[in-house]
């Protein structure tokens, strides 16, 4: 399915709401009708809102964009000043460019194909703490369950086991696309030294990054380097032993068969 692309934009100033499409549709509005409320109702806004815009838009411009008059043989109204048209000009002059941008973002079916991919892997919510995207770089076949070797990047490989159906059905094959999903409870952090011997699949050396303790338990963030974040769960009784601290090296295991492949459709 192709998607549509649209967007809006703001302005700010010192950090804060300046201009938007709403705003601009209020101060356009009051140009053409040299009043407030007029200008509320033809845009669906409440005068209150209008005047807390219009507020805002003046406390944060250098110069007032708007200019009350009173009421004379004419009456009294509400009108632009030049520095206030001015702003409009430059802004319809900015969304003008910006919807040339989306406009080509549309027609080129390569951008939006990565864009759309992109968007469709933000998206994927899933309770596992730790979730990368690699590609399948080899699958080692066994009796009743296979080897899926992912590579994440950067040198990072996982290993994970899964059934030989559970492979054909996902798809599985040499430079798939998959999700790699690893639920924090099932990481084990171990010290880095150089005798251990585990049958954990999985081992990804790090550096404790950050500890969060609680009354039971704590969170702790392993950075595997390269911008890849790890993280495990242990008891306040493994944290109480001191290793794990800040700037700590540490060893993740993770076995083979704690590790959940996901594909997109």
């Amino acid at each position: 399915m192709q998607p549509e692309i649209e967007g809006q934009f703001w302005f700010k100033l010192q950090g804060k709401p300046f201009l938007g499409s709403a705003r601009i549709q209020l101060l356009e509005q009051v140009a053409a009708t040299g009043s407030i409320s007029a200008a509320a109702r033809a845009i669906g806004m409440s005068y209150k809102a209008a005047w807390d815009a219009i507020d805002a838009m003046n406390n944060l411009s250098d110069q007032p964009l708007l200019k009350r008059q009173a009421g004379g043989r004419h009456g009294g109204g509400t009108r632009l000043t030049a520095h206030g048209e001015q702003v409009i000009a430059q802004y319809r002059a900015a969304e003008k460019a910006y919807q040339a941008f989306l406009e080509h973002m549309a027609q080129s079916t390569g951008e939006l194909g990565d864009v759309w991919t992109l968007m469709r892997k933000l998206s994927m919510r899933t309770t596992a703490r730790n979730h990368y995207q690699g590609k399948v770089s080899r699958i080692t076949q066994g009796a009743v369950s296979d080897e899926v070797t992912v590579d994440i990047g950067q040198g990072l490989e996982v290993h994970a086991v899964v059934t030989h159906e559970a492979g054909q059905e996902l798809g599985l094959e040499q430079g798939r696309a998959v999700h790699v999903l690893i639920k924090s409870s099932f990481v084990v952090l171990g010290e880095v030294t150089g005798d251990m011997r585990v049958s954990a699949r999985n081992r990804l050396p790090g550096t404790v990054a950050h500890v969060e303790a609680g009354p039971v338990n704590a969170e702790v963030k392993l950075d595997l380097g390269h911008g890849r974040v790890l993280t495990a769960i242990v008891t306040r009784e493994a944290l109480d032993e001191g290793w794990l601290t800040q700037g700590a090296e540490a060893c993740a295991l993770i076995k083979a068969s704690h590790v959940l492949l996901a594909v997109n459709d």
